[in-house]
Order: structure tokens, then C-alpha cells, then sequence
């Protein structure tokens, strides 16, 4: 069992309460730009041991009365297919789950806004989806004047060009579907429009990480770190805030640098000299503050790091990054002292493989393994073969240790396999492995049949959280299925054939 080392509801009281503090605090509604991910956080679940991945979305349940959201979108992520890691979707499908989401939890969308328009058929196809759907959407420009040019930032021409979003609410949160969508641009042409009609409004941040009141180099900072290796982010001490209060503060690189050009932006729409006077006195984040047990958090942070170098060598072999983003998720793992290792799975999948290869080397020549962690601490393992692929084997070994039937016992029936094998290829002409998901809909089949079969389904829910690798890159397919299963899955950086195209 994983040590809690945060208190999901001490955070959601804490943060709740500040945030109203903050909108009652000055005059005219407060813009909130919505950092990292609002509902389904699982990278803050995962470094901080206890954090409810919806605690975010529930504090603001508690003030639905009082919010509503706008939802940011970068062009250029549209016309790139931008893929949330994950949940393996782009973003603009992303920006709609969001809103399901979000009006599950009762809470108001206002709107959509397409920051950096392009006129791009994708670009033009995702605004007409929104709107035949009745969401309103906005396209907002490029900032003409930004970063440097403030006076023409903060005219007609720069935050004016962009259309006025018509909100109501006290409080707005602006959010998007990952970094560099376009919340501040948008919170910041909001609050000058809110002006220039003769209303006062104000901004705040809401970042969870890297947490302002955890050392530089704490793991759940450095794990911020890794995680957004792509975008070259880095920590640093805030030196506005050191030097305005003489108190060390943890901020990152972005914050920090656009933080001159932010303040003067501010005074020009606002006309004042009163305000925030670092970029940490612009966040509202008291997750600092929920830690319970902070050792818990460094090892779940070492562990998250690791994860996050192994994702990061397949994102390399398959092209999506460079190597230079690799090699900075390395000398980060390394930074806390960390190896590949240090994931159980990993030796555990890599040492059978060679325990099989030692067996019949010819037979088990590609022979590829998965290994998954139980909730007791045990290791199960299961390999590929002509029946199914080595993640589907890995589950049904789970299931059945976890529901104490014997390993040699048969819980599919074997005619249900052929039966499913040979429909396979002779109506989608597929010769390759059963898959997971048909892996689990075979069981399904058999549980009519066979007793046992019911009784290993029950547990596939007590895989939800575990951690577990592959010795070959998974397909698209087998890792949605792991990740709809709750099961946190890497990879070692190595395709399981030589074919360039597969399904």
C-alpha cells in the first residue's frame, strides 16, 4: 500500500477559503487563470500521495454560484494534433471532454476561445463542431505589440482588436487543455476590456507546481520539472518576491520572465502602481500547505521522475521529441539520485524475458513482457504469444492471483479464443495477437460459462493505480485500454517488430 503524504480535504478547505479571500479583496470580478489540469490531475495524484486528481474541480463545485469557465485553445495545437499524454487524445477533443466535465459538476462554460487564430481548415472545422453545438466561441488574435511594445499592447490595437467575452459571474476561471494555450493573453484582454467599459476586474494565477513554499530543489518540484521537459521549463528561486519581502519562493522560469512585461501591462490598463510585486504574490496555491508526510511525497516524486524519463525514450524512438528533451529528463532522474531501476516493474519484466530466452533462445527470440505491481507489493508478470499480446497476459495472470485462482487454471475457454482469432482475420483480414480489451471481452464471454471467469473480472478494478512495463512499445491500442484501467503503464524504448505501419 502507497504511504499518504497529503490530506485531499485540508487542501480543498484551505484552497477554497483563499481563493474567496482573494475575490473578496478588491473591487470588480477576478480573472483566474487555471494552470496544469483542472479536472484529472494525475500527475499531482501521483507525486503527492493522497491529492484527490478533482479536488480542483470540487473546491470550485463549492463556489459554482460565484464562477464560470472560458476554455482556451492555441491554433496552432489544433493544426498540430497537440495529444494530452494522459488520455492519448488532441486537444480540441480534450477542450470537449472538458466540457462534459465541467457541466457534470454543475459548473457554467461561458466559452471557448481559439488563441493565435489561424485560418486553417482544422482550425475552422473545430469552431463550427462548438457552435452547431451551441458552445460560443472567440477568436482572439495575436497580441500585436507583445511582449515589449506595451502601449500598443494595451490599445485598440493589441488586447482592443480582440472581442469582448460576455461574462457575469464574480469570479473567472480561464483554462485550457495543457501549457501555452492562451490564458494569460486572454484573462489580460479580458481585464482591459472590463476598463475600458468602465469596470474594474483584477487577475490571479492558480499554478499547483512547482509549489512556491517547497525548497528549489524538493521532488515534487523537480518532478514539475520533468514533466514539462518539452516545453524547456525550469524552477528558480523568485527574486522578485526575495527581494520585495526578503522570503524565498519557488516560481519557474515563465513566470519569472514575463513578469516585468506583466506588471507594466497591468498599471497601463489599470492606471496604478498598487499591485502584485512578484509573480508568486500572483498565485493563490496552498497545496504546500495539505504535505501531511513529506518523505511520502519526495519518493512518489522519484518515482514520478522516473516515469517520466522512461515515457520520455519512447517519445524519443518514435520521433516525438528531440534529444534534447531526453537528456534533460535524465540528468533530472539523476538529479534525485534516481535510475530506471528504481521502478520495480522494470527489472522484473526485463529479468523474464532473459530467464525466457535462456529457456529456447529460437523460440523466444521477440518474446516481449509485461510486468505489473498488486497493491500487496507483489509482482506479476505475463508474456506475448501467438493467443495474445503481453499486456493482456500480464492482466489475466493479475486477475487471478488476485482472486486466488491457481495459475494453470484455463478462465477463457479455448473456443472462445479460436473463436475470436479467426473472426479477427477473416472479417478485418488482422492476423496479429488478441489484444487487451478482446482479451477481457473473451473473459466476458466465458464468465456465462465458467464461474472462475466471473470471479477474475471482479477484480480488475483492484488494478486501478498499479504501476507496471513492457519491454516493447505498446500499441495505441493496448495503452488507452491500460489507461482506461487505471493502470499507470511505461515502456521500454523498443518496438516488438520490425513494421513500419500497424493498426
Amino acid at each position: 500500500m502507497k504511504k499518504i503524504g497529503f490530506s485531499a480535504e485540508k487542501y480543498i478547505e484551505e484552497q477554497s477559503k483563499y481563493i474567496l479571500e482573494r475575490i473578496n479583496s478588491g473591487e470588480g470580478r477576478l480573472y483566474l487563470e487555471f494552470g496544469g489540469k483542472l479536472v484529472e490531475d494525475k500527475h499531482a495524484m501521483r507525486v503527492l500521495p493522497g491529492f484527490d486528481e478533482n479536488a480542483k474541480i470540487k473546491l470550485l463545485q463549492k463556489m459554482s454560484d460565484k464562477a464560470e469557465i472560458i476554455i482556451c485553445i492555441y491554433a496552432g495545437d489544433i493544426i498540430k494534433s497537440k495529444t494530452r499524454q494522459d488520455f492519448g487524445i488532441t486537444y480540441d477533443l480534450e477542450v470537449m471532454r472538458l466540457i462534459d466535465e465541467f457541466r457534470s459538476y454543475d459548473l457554467e462554460v461561458n466559452s471557448v476561445v481559439v488563441t493565435r487564430y489561424e485560418d486553417a481548415p482544422s482550425v475552422n472545422q473545430f469552431i463550427a463542431k462548438l457552435e452547431r453545438r451551441g458552445i460560443r466561441t472567440y477568436k482572439h488574435m495575436y497580441t500585436k505589440g507583445y511582449p515589449t511594445d506595451v502601449d500598443t499592447i494595451v490599445s485598440e490595437e493589441g488586447y482592443g482588436a480582440n472581442p469582448y467575452i460576455e461574462v457575469s459571474r464574480p469570479l473567472i476561471v480561464v483554462t485550457g487543455p495543457g501549457g501555452g494555450s492562451g490564458k494569460l493573453a486572454t484573462s489580460l484582454s479580458q481585464v482591459y476590456h472590463e476598463y475600458s467599459l468602465g469596470r474594474k476586474a483584477r487577475y490571479a494565477k492558480f499554478e499547483t507546481f512547482p509549489i512556491w513554499n517547497l525548497p528549489l530543489k524538493h521532488p515534487v518540484n523537480i518532478a514539475y520539472e520533468a514533466a514539462t521537459a518539452d516545453l524547456k521549463d525550469f524552477n528558480m528561486i523568485d527574486p522578485f518576491h526575495l527581494n520585495a519581502y526578503g522570503e524565498v519562493a519557488v516560481n519557474y522560469n515563465r513566470d519569472v520572465d514575463a513578469f516585468p512585461v506583466l506588471k507594466r501591462i497591468l498599471h497601463a490598463i489599470t492606471g496604478s502602481d498598487e499591485g502584485y510585486k512578484s509573480p508568486t504574490d500572483m498565485g493563490v496555491n496552498r497545496c504546500g500547505f495539505a504535505i501531511i508526510d513529506d518523505e511520502a511525497c519526495r519518493e512518489a516524486s522519484r518515482q514520478e521522475i522516473v516515469r517520466r524519463y522512461l515515457i520520455a525514450e519512447c517519445q524519443y524512438r518514435k520521433g516525438n521529441i528531440d534529444a534534447s528533451t531526453l537528456e534533460r529528463c535524465k540528468l533530472l532522474m539523476e538529479e534525485v539520485g534516481a535510475t530506471r531501476y528504481d521502478r520495480s516493474v522494470v527489472a522484473a519484466a526485463e529479468e523474464y524475458v532473459e530467464v525466457k530466452k535462456a529457456q529456447d533462445p529460437d523460440r523466444y527470440e521477440n518474446v516481449v513482457v509485461s510486468a505489473i505491481e498488486l497493491p500487496d507489493g507483489s509482482i506479476v508478470t505475463g508474456r506475448s504469444s501467438k493467443r495474445m499480446v503481453a499486456t493482456a497476459a500480464m492482466v489475466l495472470n493479475a486477475i487471478k492471483k488476485l482472486a486466488g485462482i491457481q495459475d494453470e487454471m484455463l478462465i477463457i475457454s479455448p473456443t472462445i479464443f479460436e473463436s475470436m482469432t479467426n473472426t479477427k482475420v477473416r472479417v478485418f483480414h488482422d492476423k496479429s495477437s488478441l489484444n487487451l480489451e478482446e482479451v477481457i471481452m473473451a473473459l466476458t464471454l466465458t464468465k456465462l460459462t465458467n464461474p472462475f471467469a466471473e470471479l477474475a473480472l471482479r477484480e480488475i478494478p483492484h488494478l486501478n493505480g498499479c504501476i507496471a512495463h513492457c519491454t516493447a512499445i505498446l500499441s495505441d491500442k493496448d495503452e488507452q485500454a491500460l489507461k482506461s484501467l487505471g493502470i499507470d503503464i511505461t515502456s521500454n524504448p523498443e518496438f516488438s517488430n520490425n513494421n513500419l505501419y500497424s493498426k
